[in-house]
């Protein structure tokens, strides 16, 4: 006998229908008389009633029935009796009246129970990841993710892109991160490079002639990991030929739409709003800032003239920046609150947190002696500050600290204030970000995307005069506070990629060695050319309301790169060793 349905599809449509069903035991009810089997499989779960009057041998075959069990039931479809239907799971109204069943192979009593309800700690499921798998969340997470890997391929098809597979195994080329080295048994001495992502071969495919091409690829980096991060992972990357930022934009956002609408549901609005990298970090504190909600920073350096605080003071005259936020309602934080934010923010860089409440139509804080109260007024009518609210400033000598520091507050805030809106999803570009940035710590100008991106060409100009001032033609694509995607117009001319790689000191032998590949088809007509890569792993996150990758991905690794499952990484034999010519120390 062949399946004849999944557990989960059985519905009111199949009364009095015979049907053949294979799945998992998730419980076994015995209430002296009948026994109830609740099989589930992909789709769902369904009742299975056992009788003596129905069959004698089955009922008590299924007395013995545990939980994991696999089994196959074969009956009737009929309504469950009135009072004793199930609304919370697709099968409630109807059971099956079983005529026989078989135990296709026992289990061991599973380590947890796999209905969902139970906390069950992720070392745990992770190391027994085959059967954490079998729950109804993860299964939709990644029947999800499957559905709009598909509507990720029809869609870019529609668009006349071509799908090609680019190489695991290439070359070590610097790319942000550490790679992760396969030795090479055919080549003593030498190591493949496992890609950070397929940036070189998809630029070569543009100057093979593709135009456009797609692929949904995984990615590996050696780095430390956290939620949103795995040291292999997927993104959508796309190139496409003859082409300027205005037409990455729209290509991508019907994706994202197409997606979205597919997937969820849930209709995008169109275009996408845009801020600069300036912009965005003014008003935000973030280059990928959540527009969920409010709370804007705003500037107040030139709102104090005639404090007497000393940390606005020094922070003015050494020529630094107040920045603040107006938090509705934040007047309710203790004095206790206040001070334990102040710690918090210190992580950040910040020295120090003001703050002035409103409370019973005036303000209230230890820092008013110290200033003027029309200074206070003008202030609080700038930032629309309220009955309630709460006023935050940080100043610093470094303005990016004092950005970032309420930036990430403001994070914070929200979530511990319960401003940001259920079900709501806000895109955003990023765009004119810095083609570079100096790095203290190598005292030299670093790529601030990768170094294939392409400057402005209002600022070629500039390239050696002020590199600093130089716009890169980039763009990151956020969605709900998370970078979900970024991507750059590239450098398809050999004479202004060479002048990049020299600002970052990486001089013609280097360039040569690491990168001659593609400075050598660069020569050969490469077009223009841009693309970008969408983190997939990370949009399913977002789709499925999960908080981490790992509740995304099949296999994913811990916070350490191992995999509780399979015991990697692990041991390998000394005769493999010395095959690859590799000798441990």
């Amino acid at each position: 006998m062949k399946r004849t349905d999944f557990c989960g599809q059985v519905t009111a449509r199949d009364l009095g229908r015979k049907v053949y069903l294979q799945g998992w035991v998730q419980r076994q009810r015995d209430h002296g008389g009948l026994i109830f089997v609740d099989l589930r499989d992909r789709e769902g779960l369904i009742q299975v009633v056992l009788s003596p009057e129905q069959n004698q041998a089955a009922y008590e075959q299924a007395k013995e029935l545990r939980a994991g069990y696999v089994l196959a039931a074969w009956g009737l479809v009929r309504m469950r009796p009135a009072g004793t239907e199930n609304p919370e799971i697709k099968t409630g109204e109807v059971e099956v009246s079983a005529e026989g069943i078989e135990v296709l192979n026992p289990a061991k009593t599973p380590p947890f129970l796999l209905d969902g309800k139970a906390e069950v700690d992720e070392q745990v499921r992770l190391r027994y990841r085959y059967l954490d798998l079998r729950r109804d969340k993860l299964q939709a997470n990644l029947i999800l993710r499957h559905r709009a890997a598909m509507v990720v391929r029809e869609y870019l098809d529609q668009q006349g892109f071509v799908e090609i597979e680019t190489p695991f195994l290439t070359k070590s080329t610097p790319e942000g991160a550490r790679d992760f080295l396969v030795p090479s048994r055919l080549n003593p001495g030498k190591f493949y490079a496992l890609p950070q992502s397929p940036q070189l071969f998809k630029q070569i495919l543009m100057v093979a002639g593709f135009d456009r091409y797609f692929q949904i690829v995984r990615c590996f980096r050696d780095e430390d990991l956290r939620a949103d991060r795995q040291p292999e992972f997927t993104q959508i990357d796309l190139e496409l030929s003859f082409v300027e930022q205005e037409d990455l934009y729209q290509v991508v956002e019907g994706l994202v739409a197409r997606v979205f609408e597919r997937a969820l549901g849930v209709k995008v609005n169109l275009p996408f709003p845009r801020l600069s990298y300036r912009e965005a970090m003014e008003r935000f504190g973030s280059d990928k800032p959540d527009l969920r909600y409010g709370l804007e920073i705003s500037d107040l350096t030139r709102d104090f003239p005639r404090s007497s605080f000393n940390r606005f003071t020094e922070v003015v005259n050494g020529g630094g920046r107040i920045k603040a936020l107006n938090v509705p309602g934040g007047s309710r934080f203790s004095r206790k609150d206040l001070d334990d934010l102040t710690a918090w923010i210190g992580q950040f860089g910040a020295k120090g947190m003001g703050w002035i409440k409103s409370e019973g139509g005036k303000p209230v804080s230890p820092i008013l002696k110290y200033l003027e109260p029309s200074e206070v007024g003008t202030v609080f009518q700038k930032m629309g500050v309220g009955e309630g609210d709460l006023l935050v400033l940080v100043a610093d000598i470094n303005p990016k600290v004092a950005l970032e520091a309420l930036g990430r507050l403001r994070i914070h805030l929200a979530e511990k204030l319960g401003l940001v809106p259920a079900g709501d999803f806000k895109f955003l570009w990023v765009n004119d970000f810095p083609l570079l940035e100096w790095s203290e710590e190598e005292k030299r100008f670093m790529a601030m995307h990768h170094p294939f991106t392409s400057p402005r060409d209002e600022d070629l100009e500039k390239l050696e005069s002020d590199p600093g001032g130089v716009k890169a033609k980039a763009y990151d694509i956020v969605l709900n506070g998370m970078e979900i995607g970024g991507g750059s117009i590239r450098i398809h001319r050999e004479e202004i990629q060479s002048r990049v790689f020299k600002l970052l000191g990486i001089g013609p032998e280097e360039a040569k060695e690491k990168f001659g590949f593609l400075l050598e088809a660069l020569q050969y007509g490469a077009p223009p050319h841009g693309g970008l890569a969408l983190g997939f792993d990370r949009l399913v996150m977002i789709l499925s309301g999960a908080d981490s990758l790992r509740e995304v991905i099949a296999f994913p690794k811990t916070q350490k790169a191992v995999c509780l499952m399979t015991d990697a990484p692990s041991d390998v034999t000394e005769q493999q060793l010395r095959e690859s010519h590799i000798r441990k120390r």
